[in-house]
């Protein structure tokens, strides 16, 4: 059903609900944009468990990359332009050029970096509208897991114990089993 890249677009592209995000988002032209995390990985992860409702988003994570304007206000600014069109939308937005001194990492040097930095690999996605009006899918991590399921930490997350913990703590307090039963869910021991 879902194999690649063009059948992920594809299947974002036929969900009037998610393009209007999307065209709401592209309307504020801000610089390495994206609406990412669960808002792609939720809409395939519905589709292979056979839902035909979408299962609850807490928010709809638009991120972008301005290391001119770092300054927190801007994004509360930019959530509320995005209510001022579509209310009912959780909308969270995220500058990633300050976001590694919220999270204590070194610097991203994209949004792209950034999203190949979240914990898990079906999460590391994102979409967006680029200046033709055509939908752009990005995976750092790839497709694979997200496609068949799994949730594995990045390799980001594998690189410290800290690291490891935050990963498997985000499991647990997610508990995506319990909304997409049919997800396998990967888990580091320590040392791994």
């Amino acid at each position: 059903m879902l194999k690649n890249k063009e059948d992920v677009i594809k299947l974002i592209e036929n969900d009037p609900g998610m393009m209007e995000i999307i065209k709401t988002a592209s309307s504020l032209d801000l610089p390495d944009w994206w609406i990412c995390a669960g808002f792609v990985r939720s809409k395939i992860w519905d589709t292979l468990h056979g839902y035909k409702e979408r299962t609850h988003t807490q928010d709809v994570d638009v991120i972008y990359f301005d290391e001119e304007n770092c300054d927190e206000e801007i994004e509360k600014r930019l959530e509320a332009e995005l209510r001022s069109f579509m209310p009912l939308i959780p909308w969270s937005v995220k500058n990633e050029a300050r976001m590694h001194v919220v999270n204590d990492l070194p610097p991203y040097t994209s949004s792209e970096d950034a999203i190949s930095k979240f914990p898990e690999t079906a999460t590391a996605l994102g979409v967006k509208m680029d200046k033709e009006g055509q939908l752009v899918l990005t995976a750092p991590c790839g497709l694979d897991d997200v496609i068949n399921l799994e949730v594995k930490p990045t390799s980001f997350f594998r690189e410290t114990e800290e690291l490891v913990s935050i990963y498997e703590e985000r499991i647990r307090k997610k508990n995506w089993k319990g909304t997409w039963p049919v997800i396998i869910v990967h888990h580091i021991k320590k040392g791994e």
